[in-house]
């Protein structure tokens, strides 16, 4: 099966009350085990690709990556491109064998957003790809997105019609308490979604796939094994798992996630290394690592997205 985009993936979403997992992929065994884990699930799925991806692994590295994950499964598939900065390097993601891509304008004023998603849309669309935007701006870092506390906002959903209206684009980004990174929430401090937000931009933009970024959840069984094997990672609390599922079940069609993808891998290698100090073949250390992000993805896809068997 060829690539997708998310068109159809999203509109069976919408109307299965499920989202779409957003995995994003660095490296070979990352794509491997987020593919075994969806195959096995019978998921559909989006694997992204970040600009801090793309400077570590190289663009055509990742495109044959997912190329070759698609020979080993019959899932749809759509190759996304994650918090792109600017046209060019959207326009490159395009050219380049994305199904999908991201403009993020979202830290640019309305009219500057409106502009940029306007001209990546139609140019995606005249080569069949389809386009995600942002309203509103999540704090946290993640890759060479940077956001502080005080920098970020709501979605304001007197504004989502006119966006979508304007710029033509396919899905839309919205922060309703959502934070990019590992580490959200101290201990202490509770996290909130703003359900109110998304009720009420669903409600505007009826039949319309919303999107969630910034939302792993920081599974202390992976934080525990860090720290456990070395590690030194402060106590945080990430998004509610509970929370995404009710997300999943109204508008949300797409939920990303990295942090905890990176976490799971860490906690392999970091478990592996301990037991085994003589070790120094990364063959040996990388299939723990690569075991427990599959473990870690077929629990979201079950527990979270919704999505096992809607392949």
């Amino acid at each position: 099966m060829p690539l997708v985009t998310t068109k159809d993936m999203f509109q069976k979403a919408y109307d299965g009350g499920y989202a779409i997992g957003a995995f994003n992929v660095n490296n070979m065994e990352i794509v491997q085990a987020i593919t075994e884990a969806a195959a096995d699930l019978k998921s559909p799925l989006i694997l992204q690709v970040s600009a801090g991806a793309r400077k570590y692994a190289k663009h055509n590295y990742l495109v044959k990556l997912v190329e070759a994950a698609l020979l080993e499964t019959d899932l749809p598939i759509a190759l996304h491109l994650d918090h792109g900065a600017d046209f060019e390097i959207c326009k490159s993601c395009i050219d380049g064998g994305f199904t999908s891509v991201m403009i993020d304008g979202s830290s640019l004023p309305f009219e500057e957003n409106i502009a940029v998603a306007k001209k990546v849309a139609e140019y995606a669309h005249d080569k069949g790809v389809v386009v995600e935007a942002e309203l509103g701006t999540l704090a946290g870092i993640e890759d060479d997105v940077n956001v502080d506390a005080e920098s970020a906002s709501y979605t304001q959903p007197e504004q989502v019609e006119e966006f979508v209206d304007r710029t033509g684009v396919d899905s839309l980004a919205i922060a309703i308490g959502t934070s990019h990174g590992a580490f959200k929430f101290k201990p202490g401090q509770k996290p909130m979604l703003r359900f109110d937000i998304l009720d009420e931009v669903s409600k505007r933009l009826p039949g319309f796939p919303i999107v969630l970024h910034g939302a792993s959840s920081v599974i202390p069984k992976y934080v525990d094994i860090i720290n456990a094997n070395g590690g030194k990672l402060d106590d945080a609390i990430g998004i509610p798992e509970d929370m995404l599922r009710q997300a999943a079940r109204s508008a949300v069609c797409k939920i990303n996630i990295d942090s905890d993808l990176r976490l799971a891998l860490t906690a392999g290698i970091r478990e592996h290394m301990a037991a085994h100090p003589e070790h120094f073949d990364p063959r040996q250390y990388l299939t723990d690592g690569r075991a427990y992000v599959k473990e870690l993805v077929s629990h979201k896809i079950k527990e979270v997205l919704g999505s096992e068997g809607k392949a």
